[in-house]
């Protein structure tokens, strides 16, 4: 581990991933955060949720309330955390329980917490000297016993008088209510206030009509009702008398206006009594040219709408009439006019269910200054209830600001999975699929942003949608594998996930992102595509011909006939030839060219054309292998995700191998019943040709292969300039074979 001089800081530095970072080992380091270059961070901001990781905690960070989490509120966490405990390094630890004498008192702060915290523990009935993290976080048990907690919100444990509990409870049904700090319903002083507005505007409404009542309520009590029942069939009068109007303005439209008897008889054949709704759509009486509308004759539909207006008004108004005109009708409606403007300037219906004595009650009574003197007394206490909740801030610091620093700054979680068995807080679970164990897993809340970046990454990625009966929902992950073959990956694959608290989920791959697992996978990989590509045209030239023998037995079938022989053409037969011909000169001219370079070759020799030959068809494929696993970054995959990465977060071959697990088998040798035999023909000529390879190696080495009429020629030293200037035609004579 490496120091160095930084804005007057020394920090202390080491290499992960193979990128050197910022370590942070002590309380000091965390306090001179503020002093290190923003460059020099890991990250520069991450978001709030969808991390393992405590969202309160997450919460309080987040001073603006955007979401993220950035490089000022994490160095501004520092700055407070350390400045109100005594020994910075405990910091490190992330511990849940702080002794009170732990808290810097000798700061305005510390001494504020110090207070808070003995204060919560009083009101949770214990006596100790330290507090736990779950202690300072319970606002209910730490309120549930106190008179004021400083919200401004008071309950019925409020009030000492017992005649404010019942109005409290009171206010909170008819005018709303808070949720206060002891987990109880209570009231503020906007609920009070909105109360006796009701009560005052509700009583002022009623007091109006009490001064004109004989204007207001015409038919007295039945008013309302008297005006419902007109409304019903105000719409179906004003129809009639509009009937009438036409006939008395032409008499050859009466036959019109009114029922016809076609109409009558279409549904005559019918049960009437079923029928109402067509008989409605009637005219409410017979119209005629006196424009009356009879009280004993209404379309029977609407007898009992029109009984309840006869009753409530009309009896009382005309109690001996037989039909009444339009312009009595006018009338009736017009007595309602000064109660529906008195309806429509309602207020304080919040009230309108105490009645109207209980409201002048407690108008009377006047408590609204007494309730209201209680509000102030809770929010007296809003200072030192403030502070009992920063005891809650600092125990959430105390126990999770180091976690949140090592995947912040340094990404030693994530890289200290082997030794110190820790996850990054970005990590979800483990992906179980295809004998493979990806124990590097993160959720995808937004697949659009997970277009093209991951291709950034050089890792080969599994995107699943993962569900869950236990937990009835489903979720996105993206799944890192390191290791093992791809051959069987493909969209559609099921497997199974493990989410960190053990739950499975049935995961599907839903999206593919390929790249190399390792440089065997990338040697192999040209004779796979080869080998695959050679399957791929015996199975089309395969398909091709049993489709053609299907059509020619189809056409056969269907009596079509068949096809005249083509004549003989002596031009096509010979261009057949001389490029059958050609094919095989150039074939004998290559078999040539690689007799004449094996020729003499020995063991050794064979080999390392071989391994040059397999060189030359891998070694692309090996080295693009070999740069993409050097460059694999996690730090696309997070971007992807929200985080702002200012560092690679590179992924070795060796690390990979600690991500992805493949499944090892013992070597045993079993019995299996169903296994495929080999015939034993094919173990004869197996064995046969091995007899075979290893005599003509013993014969080439050994120099016998005159049987087979190849004769080795004997290894002779090269002779010297003047005796092949002597011999030039031995040498002639030899090298014609060749030149033949």
């Amino acid at each position: 581990m490496a120091k160095k001089q930084t804005d007057g800081y020394p920090w202390k530095f080491c290499s992960l991933g193979g990128v050197v970072r910022v370590n942070i080992t002590s309380g000091e380091d965390i306090a001179h955060l503020g002093e290190l270059d923003q460059k020099l961070w890991t990250v520069l901001a991450c978001p709030v949720k969808d991390l393992e990781f405590d969202e309160k905690t997450l919460q309080l960070i987040d001073t603006d309330g955007d979401g993220r989490i950035r490089v000022a509120e994490i160095v501004a966490a520092a700055q407070w955390i350390t400045s109100v405990v005594k020994d910075k390094d405990a910091i490190l630890k992330g511990e849940g329980v702080l002794k009170l004498d732990g808290i810097n008192t000798d700061c305005e702060a510390g001494a504020k917490l110090y207070g808070s915290a003995k204060q919560i523990l009083s009101n949770l009935g214990l006596d100790k000297d330290e507090i736990t993290v779950e202690e300072a976080s319970d606002s209910v048990a730490i309120f549930a016993k106190t008179q004021f907690n400083g919200d401004g919100v008071i309950t019925q444990a409020s009030a000492d008088d017992e005649t404010l509990r019942p109005l409290i409870a009171t206010i909170a049904e008819k005018a709303g209510s808070a949720t206060d700090r002891s987990g109880e319903p209570g009231i503020t002083a906007e609920h009070i206030e909105a109360f006796y507005t009701a009560l005052a505007d509700y009583s002022a409404w009623q007091d109006a009509a009490a001064a004109d009542r004989a204007a207001i309520f015409p038919y007295g009590d039945d008013t309302a009702a008297a005006l419902d029942a007109c409304n019903a069939v105000k719409d179906k009068v004003a129809d009639y008398f509009m009937r009438c109007k036409l006939i008395r303005f032409d008499d050859a439209v009466s036959g019109a206006v009114d029922v016809s008897a076609e109409r009558l008889g279409a549904i005559s054949d019918k049960n009437l009594a079923t029928q109402s709704e067509e008989i409605a759509s009637y005219p409410l009486a017979r119209p005629s040219r006196d424009a009356v509308l009879p009280l004993d004759a209404v379309n029977p539909a609407w007898q009992p709408a029109f009984a309840a207006v006869k009753a409530l008004v009309l009896d009382k108004e005309f109690p001996k009439a037989e039909g009444i005109t339009e312009e009595q009708w006018a009338g009736v409606l017009a007595k309602f006019a000064p109660y529906a403007a008195w309806m429509a300037d309602k207020k304080g219906e919040a009230v309108e269910s105490l009645g109207l004595d209980e409201v002048r009650a407690l108008l009377k009574a006047d408590r609204k200054a007494d309730l209201l003197a209680l509000v102030e007394a809770d929010k007296a206490l809003e200072a030192e209830a403030s502070s009992i909740d920063e005891v809650g801030r600092l125990m959430h610091y105390y126990r999770d600001f180091a976690k949140l620093l090592r995947n912040y700054v340094i990404f030693t979680d994530f890289y200290g999975r082997k030794e110190k068995k820790t996850r990054g807080i970005f990590e979800v679970g483990q992906l179980y699929i295809d004998e493979r164990c990806c124990d590097l897993c993160l959720r995808v809340s937004d697949m659009g942003a997970h277009g093209d970046m991951p291709k950034l990454s050089g890792m080969f990625l599994l995107y699943c949608t993962c569900t869950s009966k236990t937990h009835g929902g489903t979720m996105d992950i993206v799944a890192v594998m390191t290791d093992g073959k791809t051959s069987d990956l493909r969209p559609g694959k099921n497997g199974l996930f493990y989410d960190l608290d053990g739950g499975d989920w049935d995961a599907v791959i839903t999206k593919v992102v390929e790249n190399p697992l390792s440089i065997k996978e990338a040697f192999w990989s040209p004779y796979r595509k080869f080998a695959r590509f050679i399957s791929e045209r015996i199975d089309k030239s395969a398909a091709d011909k049993e489709n053609a023998a299907t059509a020619k037995l189809q056409g056969s079938a269907d009596g079509a006939p068949a096809a005249g022989k083509q004549p003989f053409d002596i031009g096509k037969f010979a261009g057949i030839a001389a490029a059958i011909g050609l094919a095989l000169a150039g074939i004998g001219g290559a078999l040539a060219l690689i007799g004449t370079a094996i020729k003499g070759m020995v063991w050794w020799q064979w080999l390392v054309v071989i391994a040059a030959v397999m060189l030359i068809i891998s070694g692309p494929s090996c080295f693009i292998a070999w740069r993409k696993l050097r460059r694999r970054n996690l730090g696309p995959v997070l971007n992807a995700n929200g985080w702002a990465i200012n560092s690679r977060v590179l992924v070795n071959t060796l690390f990979g191998k600690i991500l992805t697990s493949v499944a090892k088998y013992p070597k045993m040798k079993l019995d299996d019943p169903y296994a495929k035999r080999t015939p034993w023909w094919r173990k004869c000529l197996r064995w046969f040709l091995v007899l075979l390879i290893v005599a003509f190696g013993v014969c080439w080495f050994t120099d016998n292969l005159k049987w087979m009429g190849i004769e080795r020629k004997a290894k002779v030293e090269e002779p010297a300039v003047e005796q092949v200037q002597e011999a030039p035609a031995p040498a002639l004579e030899e090298a014609a074979p060749e030149a033949e």
